[in-house]
């Protein structure tokens, strides 16, 4: 498995619900091919941005299914798959495997607050269930908790399909010892959109990217120039973007992307209790943006 298996631009997909409040797989369908003419490299269904904790399991089976069938082999799909029940996180990962996922997304244990033997053991059953990749999900600031740098390089020299980790810190003493101490097959992303330039200059693998809902495009482009060195355009586009990339974060993520989405005609405009539509302010702000890069 090379380490570029899993690199580049990832987009941690919405998900989008009809009025309803069910799945709506057209929309799904829809998304999925905007993201296949961007070129974005892998799609991640069923994570925080698709609204995982209010999904029950048998949607995120439908929601991986109908991505595996419309990217019909064109994009790698990854899926959100993890709890911070080990019993349970085994299971989700067994069922998006079976259901087609090429790699799956595994939040570190939350609320728990579990030890670093703890988290290794965690992902350690996950790793000894499934055969396809694992990324490693660190965001400290969802779950309570850090997987440190030692625990992660640990799993990595000691399973082979613990293939990667999304690092959604800005711990950049915790990103550059991964980046120094990694094995081979091991791809270091951030999951953090307004670090893709620094991250990539560190030699980062790539992004698991909210922003790339709206901008798939873009942020593909953003990535391969910081990793080809062309600091001067990544610059540039970065600086171009960078408001739009805090503005996904005015409320709860994914609020404020999922009401971009919806100005721009991809979707409708709905969540699941306890997530509410964004403030009438921040809808003003968000219109702002969206019509001066042109995306509305």
């Amino acid at each position: 498995m090379s380490r570029r298996y899993l690199s580049g631009s990832a987009v941690a997909l919405v998900t989008p619900f009809k009025n309803d409040g069910s799945v709506d797989t057209d929309a799904i369908r829809r998304l999925v091919q905007f993201q296949i003419e961007a070129g974005t490299d892998i799609i991640i269904p069923c994570g925080t941005t698709g609204e995982s904790p209010t999904l029950s399991a048998e949607e995120q089976i439908t929601i991986i299914r109908t991505i595996k069938e419309a990217a019909n082999d064109k994009i790698i799909v990854a899926a959100g798959a993890g709890t911070n029940d080990t019993i349970h996180a085994v299971e989700l990962a067994k069922k998006a495997e079976k259901a087609g996922a090429a790699a799956i997304l595994s939040v570190a244990p939350y609320y728990n607050k579990p030890s670093q033997e703890g988290m290794y053991q965690h992902y350690r059953h996950i790793a000894e269930a499934v055969s396809v990749p694992i990324i490693i999900y660190n965001v400290p600031g969802r779950t309570g908790s850090n997987v440190a740098a030692s625990t992660i390089l640990r799993l990595a020299r000691n399973f082979e399909n613990i293939a990667a980790v999304k690092e959604a810190s800005e711990n950049f003493a915790q990103i550059a010892e991964l980046l120094d101490e990694r094995p081979e097959h091991f791809a270091v992303l951030t999951g953090e959109d307004s670090l893709i330039l620094p991250f990539m200059a560190m030699g980062g693998d790539g992004v698991i990217s909210v922003a790339a809902n709206e901008i798939p495009m873009q942020i593909k482009q953003l990535v391969e120039a910081a990793r080809n060195g062309n600091l001067e355009e990544a610059r540039a586009m970065n600086k171009r973007y960078r408001k739009l990339l805090k503005l996904n974060f005015l409320e709860s993520n994914p609020v404020p992307v999922k009401y971009a989405l919806a100005k721009m005609g991809m979707i409708e405009e709905n969540y699941r209790l306890p997530l509410v539509p964004l403030s009438v302010e921040n809808k003003l702000t968000l219109d702002q943006e969206l019509n001066a890069l042109g995306l509305i």
